[in-house]
């Protein structure tokens, strides 16, 4: 008999703990954030793009306020940066404006692409210039440093100031792709970043550079328009205007851990329905046109 109930004992005690393990614990500690009921944790660096940063880096501190065991850190560089140092692995995640089979010496095979966003970029003057569009064969000319005054073109009796991203920039391939029509820009000022471009533009008399529509936040620099087409959402997403780019976050491999559930919420209709917007992106689901690694567009 005291084997039987010894028996029975422990029978009782193995279904009870079999029903509280159903149960989910009986009390355990339940996560409620957006990542599935999954406490994240971990260490992020992305490197990359200037003219993404602003929005990589604002995601990334909504982010780490939901999920306090992660750590993201943001640095800038350029594109070209961005995709050297995923490629090698020092970077979880390199930002870019291009495509990775566009930069020469980047395995863009061992590279996983995620579009996170479209950025529109125009050329940006001095609020002193007195123009606020410009034919694209004059765009090119000024660029070239075939127009040295922009009394040639409609503005003031003043001289051009040059202001250039370095090789690596990825905004400075795009706006020369489809700005310059393939151009290859006139020595001048070259910085590393969109932030100090913006700067010495709105500093100095006759400056003109490049910029994404991110930063036209103020009216520091003025966005030109391009043969009477202005640089806005709704002209990118058409097909209209024709500088932009689309933002991507590369990935050597496909991402797993924080560094994918970190580009998921980027993905989000949070980021996407509001933080683009707010930070003057578009989301990749609003364009009616794409285009592919070798700048063909398209409709959809």
């Amino acid at each position: 008999m005291n084997s039987l109930k010894k028996f029975s004992l422990l029978l009782s005690t193995f279904s009870l703990m079999m029903f509280l393990a159903a149960c989910g614990g009986g009390g355990g500690n339940k996560d409620t954030s957006d990542t599935g009921g999954k406490k994240v944790s971990g260490s992020i660096v992305v490197s990359g793009s200037t003219a993404m940063q602003p929005l990589v880096a604002a995601a990334a501190e909504q982010f780490m306020n939901d999920n306090p065991n992660v750590d993201i850190q943001v640095n800038a560089g350029g594109s070209g940066t961005g995709l050297s140092q995923v490629s090698e692995g020092s970077v979880q995640i390199g930002n870019s404006d291009v495509f990775a089979e566009e930069k020469e010496g980047i395995p863009a095979d061992k590279l996983v692409d995620h579009k996170v966003a479209v950025v529109g970029i125009t050329a940006a003057v001095n609020p002193n210039v007195g123009i606020k569009d410009i034919s694209k064969d004059n765009l090119i000319k000024v660029f070239t440093g075939k127009i040295t005054n922009w009394k040639d073109v409609g503005g003031k009796d003043q001289k051009i100031v040059l202001v250039n991203r370095p090789d690596a920039s990825g905004t400075r391939a795009v706006f020369n792709k489809f700005g310059l029509n393939g151009a290859t820009p006139a020595e001048g000022i070259t910085e590393d970043s969109s932030n100090t471009v913006k700067k010495i533009i709105n500093e100095t008399a006759g400056a003109v550079g490049y910029l994404a529509f991110s930063y036209f936040t103020d009216n520091k620099v003025t966005p030109l328009s391009i043969d009477g087409v202005e640089p806005t959402d709704e002209n990118v997403q058409t097909g209209k205007f024709p500088i932009w780019a689309y933002e991507h976050s590369y990935t050597k491999g496909n991402p797993s851990g924080a560094t994918k559930t970190f580009l998921d919420y980027l993905m989000s209709d949070d980021v996407q329905n509001n933080l683009l917007k707010a930070q003057g992106y578009l989301p990749v689901t609003k364009m009616q046109v794409e285009r592919d690694a070798k700048g063909n567009q398209t409709n959809k």
